[in-house]
């Protein structure tokens, strides 16, 4: 009797460079990863986060300073590059909040934790701090 199943690749000594590169990672693996990944930019951008609210409630100068700097810049920063920086506070945040929900929500209800729904919620969450994160930054940037 022959086997016609095809065996499957065994990596026991993984090389990083030429094995993890054809590796495809599954939609919720990626949303894991970026999880971990947005929480680090809210944490390096915290003394950013301090600075924005400190000078936006000190006074009425420290506000108009403060609006100034998403227009003309701040010391070395340009105001374009202020901008990004707070857009990816907003992705960081929109998207740690999202997927946070999400595993909240797999750790109560154990009945949906399969391969269907981490993909499917996965896209989900995607879709909705991708979107939101779009049309905050439009705002951010002025399209509307």
């Amino acid at each position: 009797m022959t086997d016609t199943t095809k065996k499957r690749p065994e990596f026991r000594n993984i090389n990083m460079l030429t094995d993890l590169p054809g590796y495809r990672f599954p939609v919720a693996a990626i949303l894991s990863i970026l999880h971990r990944a947005s929480g680090l930019v809210m944490f390096f951008l915290l003394p950013f986060v301090v600075w924005l609210l400190d000078t936006s409630i000190s006074s009425e100068y420290s506000y108009a300073r403060f609006t100034a700097a998403f227009n003309t810049g701040a010391g070395i920063f340009a105001g374009w590059f202020i901008k990004l920086a707070v857009l990816a506070l907003i992705w960081a945040y929109l998207h740690h909040f999202c997927a946070g929900l999400r595993h909240i929500w797999m750790d109560v209800s154990h009945k949906s934790v399969n391969k269907e729904f981490g993909k499917s919620s996965a896209i989900v969450c995607f879709a909705i701090s991708l979107a939101l994160t779009a049309i905050l930054g439009a705002k951010l940037f002025g399209l509307y």
